[in-house]
């Protein structure tokens, strides 16, 4: 099966007319009609918010009768390695590991600013 196969059985799973899907993702009907027939391509972002109004994963949209890999993980991985990894996670979980990446390296400024300070007195 293709992606396009793949939005209708999804689609019909939920009872679903084309209509509402397309505007539950911001779509034009005719536009995710021509998604489901495979004579229009769908967009990354629209794939995206297809697969979490079907509550299931880009892989899973893409490759729903295929077998699904497990989880990534990060084994000795180089900085850019990691980098690029990062900028695949959604925005939130971007965020969120920036935040905490900040707050270490706040922490560390203070430590070191403090370290030379107290040495001069």
């Amino acid at each position: 099966m293709n992606i396009a196969d793949n939005l209708k059985v999804y689609r019909e799973q939920k009872g679903l007319l084309q209509k509402e899907v397309a505007n539950a993702v911001g779509v034009h009907p005719s536009n995710y009609s021509k998604m489901e027939k495979g004579e229009r391509d769908v967009s990354i972002e629209v794939a995206d918010k297809l697969a979490k109004f079907f509550g299931i994963t880009l892989d899973e949209l893409v490759h729903m009768t295929e077998q699904i890999p497990n989880e990534v993980t990060i084994v000795d991985k180089s900085v850019s390695e990691r980098i690029n990894l990062i900028q695949q996670l959604e925005e939130e979980d971007k965020q969120a590991l920036f935040r905490i990446i900040d707050s270490m390296l706040t922490k560390t400024k203070f430590k070191d600013f403090f370290s030379k300070n107290m040495a001069s007195l």
